[in-house]
């Protein structure tokens, strides 16, 4: 069976269901997730692609970032992936969202849900650092800063994102892992 094929015929594809990249600010999780929408549209599916920065514009979240506010919209992300994935779609939400109960809603309330967790160092983060997240002086509600994140404890899939691993190989990672799922 062609690779087409098997995404084709897996119940991600079929039946709906998320694919939650997950990781620190520049990690990598808007890259690799338009990545593996490529790839998925590739193949014949044409996914849901939902950013955490985009999603949190559209609905006018602009501005809270503590912790209540995080987990709030990170509980949005969430309930919107079921929604869609409840609708039969195939879903691919990249955000930061590192609440292990967060994590845990995931797994009890979607099915075919895929947790992918891009593991990066904090010193390659601050090299990739586009925003200056990691350079403002009130780090307070810097997540791996001042905010302590709460890394996966049993993500489906881990990637080192970083040095010989590029968009495209990560994105493939997780296409092996949806065609099984």
């Amino acid at each position: 069976m062609t690779t087409a094929a098997k995404i084709l015929t897996s119940p991600l594809a079929r039946e709906g269901g998320v694919v939650w990249i997950t990781g620190l600010a520049e990690s990598g999780k808007t890259t690799v997730a338009q990545t593996l929408s490529g790839c998925v549209k590739e193949r014949g599916v044409n996914p849901v692609l939902l950013d955490g920065n985009i999603v949190r514009e559209a609905l006018g979240e602009t501005r809270s970032f503590d912790r209540a506010g995080r987990q709030k919209m990170a509980y949005t992300y969430a309930r919107l992936s079921h929604m869609l994935a409840s609708q039969g779609q195939f879903v691919i939400c990249s955000t930061i969202s590192l609440y292990h109960e967060v994590h845990e809603w995931n797994r009890k309330n979607i099915n075919r849900y895929i947790e992918v967790f891009l593991d990066v160092p904090m010193e390659e983060l601050k090299k990739r650092d586009s925003k200056g997240i990691y350079e403002q002086k009130d780090d307070e509600e810097i997540v791996g800063i001042g905010v302590k994140p709460e890394f996966p404890v049993s993500p489906d899939l881990q990637i080192a994102n970083f040095s010989d691993i590029d968009p495209e190989t990560a994105a493939s990672r997780i296409l092996e892992v949806c065609m099984d799922g």
